[in-house]
C-alpha cells in the first residue's frame, strides 16, 4: 500500500474540493447575503491548505497510473469521508454541533437527505442552497468529477471509477474512462439545467427552481422549506419533479448511447430500463389503488401521490408530496418495498439497483429450471451478456453483505432508541441513501431528537450505502493494508 501515493490524491481532490466553494460565495452574494461569505470563504481555504499538504511529496505520473486496485478502494472511501468532513465546517458556523453538522453534511454528500435541522427560519438562504450543492456534486460522484476533468488521473481513473460506482459489469460509455466521466457530467448538468428553467416556467422563483433541481437530478431530496415538496402547491410542479426523479434513476450510458444515436431506441432496448419502469408502475399503481381504498383518497390524488412518492423512494430522492405517515398501514408497507429497489445502474440514485434484483430473479429462475433438469446448462444473461461465476459470486455476496449490514444498524439503533419502527426504518433509509423513514423520522419530521450514537450509526451507513458496500468491506480487510 504506497500512503504517500494516496495522500498525494486526496491533496489533488482537495485542492479542487476547495474551488467549490466559490459557488455559495457568489450565491450569497446574489442573495444579497454578504454577511455569510465567511463560513464558505474560510472553507475553501482550509481545503486548499490541506491540499497542499497532503501533496507535500508529489507523485510521478507512473505512480498515479500504476495504482492498484486495493489503493483505488482505500482512496475512494477516504476521499468521500474527506469531502463530508471539509463540508461539516460551514455548519460549524450556524451553531451545529459537530455530530449534527457531519450529519448534514455526510447526509448531504451521500444524496441520503436525511436532515436534523428543525426550523428552517433559523438559516440563510445560501446555506440551504449550500446543502443542495453538496447533494449535486456528491450524486455524479466527486471522484468521477475529478476523472472528468484532471488529465493527471484519467489513466488511473478506471479503477476509481469503479470503485467509487460499482455495478455487475464494467459497461463503459466510451473506450476511454475520461471520455465517460466528462460526458456523464455533461448529462447530469444538462439535465439539472433544463429541470430548473421548466420549474421556473411553472411559477417558482430562480431560488427555489435550483435548488430544487439539483436536489432532484441528485436524486437527493434537500428542500429548502420545512414542508419540502408539498410548500409549492402545484400538481403541474409535482408532475414535473416525478418525471426527472425518473429520469435520474436511468441509466447514463443508456442516456448517452440515446444522445450519440439521435434516438431514443436504446433506452428501450435495455432490459434494465424495462425492469425498472416496470417494477415503478407496479409498486405505484399498487399503492394508489391502496390509497383510494384504504385511506379514501380521490383517485387523481392517490394517483399523483402515489406515483410521486414510489419514484422518490425507488431512486433514493426522498422528496414528500405528502405525509405518508398518515397513511393506512397497508399503504406504508407497499411504500416499504420500494426502499429496497433503487434505480439503475450507473445513474444518481442509491440502494440496491434494479439490475442486481433481475440477476436475483434470473438466477433463482436457473436453480428451479437445476432441480428439474439436473443436466441441463442454464446461462444466465443480462442485455444479451453472459454473467460469469466471479461476478455471480459477488452479486450473491453483494446481497448478503446489503442485508446483513442494515440487520446490524437496525438493531444497534432498537437497543439505543428502543423503538422498532425506528431502527428499521433509519438503518433502511440510511443505507439505501433515502432520507426520510417512518415514525417519528417522517418526510415532515427530522432525525434531530436521535440519540448521538444513533446519528454516527446512521453517518456510517450513508457513506457505506453511497459507496456501495465494497470500498467499506475492503478497507477492513488487513490483507488490504499489507505491502
Amino acid at each position: 500500500m504506497r500512503y504517500n501515493l494516496i495522500f498525494n490524491i486526496l491533496g489533488l481532490l482537495s485542492k479542487y474540493i476547495s474551488i467549490m466553494f466559490l459557488i455559495p460565495i457568489v450565491a450569497a452574494m446574489i442573495l444579497k447575503e454578504t454577511n455569510h461569505l465567511m463560513p464558505f470563504f474560510v472553507t475553501g481555504v482550509i481545503a486548499l491548505i490541506l491540499g497542499y499538504i497532503f501533496s507535500f511529496n508529489k507523485a510521478e505520473q507512473k505512480d498515479i497510473d500504476s495504482i492498484k486496485k486495493s489503493e483505488s478502494l482505500v482512496t475512494v472511501f477516504f476521499a468521500w469521508v474527506f469531502f463530508g468532513l471539509i463540508c461539516t465546517i460551514p455548519f460549524l458556523f450556524y451553531g451545529f454541533d459537530f455530530t449534527n453538522a457531519c450529519f448534514e453534511a455526510i447526509s448531504g454528500v451521500t444524496t441520503t437527505g436525511a436532515s436534523i435541522i428543525q426550523d428552517f427560519s433559523k438559516y440563510p438562504k445560501t446555506l440551504f442552497f449550500f446543502r443542495s450543492l453538496t447533494q449535486w456534486f456528491g450524486g455524479m460522484g466527486i471522484v468521477v468529477l475529478f476523472i472528468a476533468v484532471l488529465p493527471k488521473i484519467s489513466v488511473a481513473g478506471r479503477q476509481m471509477f469503479y470503485a467509487e460506482a460499482p455495478t455487475p459489469t464494467e459497461d463503459k460509455a466510451t473506450p476511454r474512462i475520461r471520455y465517460t466521466a466528462s460526458w456523464f457530467w455533461g448529462i447530469y448538468l444538462a439535465y439539472t439545467i433544463i429541470e430548473a428553467i421548466i420549474l421556473k416556467h411553472l411559477g417558482l422563483d430562480w431560488y427555489y427552481a435550483i435548488i430544487t433541481s439539483l436536489s432532484t437530478i441528485a436524486t437527493g431530496g434537500f428542500a429548502a422549506t420545512s414542508g419540502g415538496i408539498a410548500d409549492f402547491h402545484s400538481s403541474k410542479i409535482a408532475i414535473c419533479i416525478t418525471i426527472f426523479m425518473f429520469i435520474a434513476g436511468i441509466n447514463y450510458i443508456l442516456a448517452y448511447r440515446c444522445l450519440k444515436n439521435k434516438k431514443i431506441t436504446p433506452i428501450f432496448k435495455s432490459e434494465e430500463f424495462r425492469t425498472y419502469l416496470l417494477v415503478f408502475i407496479a409498486i405505484a399503481t399498487c399503492l394508489a389503488l391502496s390509497l383510494i381504498f384504504n385511506s379514501n383518497y380521490k383517485p387523481n390524488d392517490a394517483f399523483l401521490s402515489s406515483y410521486f412518492q414510489v419514484i422518490a423512494t425507488m431512486t433514493s430522492t426522498g422528496f414528500a408530496l405528502d405525509n405518508y405517515i398518515t397513511w393506512d398501514a397497508a399503504s406504508k408497507v407497499i411504500l416499504f418495498i420500494a426502499f429496497f429497489s433503487g434505480g439503475c445502474a450507473t445513474s444518481t440514485s442509491g440502494g440496491i439497483k434494479i439490475i442486481r434484483w433481475l440477476f436475483i430473479g434470473k438466477y433463482l429462475k436457473r436453480e428451479l429450471n437445476k432441480i428439474l433438469h439436473p443436466q441441463g446448462v442454464y446461462p444466465i444473461k443480462i442485455e444479451g451478456s453472459t454473467i460469469n461465476n466471479d461476478v455471480i459470486s459477488q452479486m450473491i455476496a453483494f446481497f448478503a453483505f446489503y442485508f446483513a449490514i442494515f440487520a446490524i444498524g437496525a438493531i444497534l439503533i432498537v437497543l439505543i432508541e428502543n423503538n422498532t419502527t425506528i431502527a428499521l426504518g433509519a438503518s433502511a433509509a440510511a443505507i439505501g441513501n433515502i432520507g426520510p423513514a417512518f415514525g417519528i423520522l417522517g418526510p415532515m419530521d427530522n432525525f434531530a431528537t436521535l440519540n448521538i450514537f444513533t446519528k454516527w450509526i446512521l453517518i456510517l451507513l450513508m457513506l457505506i450505502g453511497r459507496l456501495e458496500i465494497i470500498p467499506f468491506l475492503a478497507i477492513l480487510n488487513k490483507d488490504l493494508w499489507k505491502d
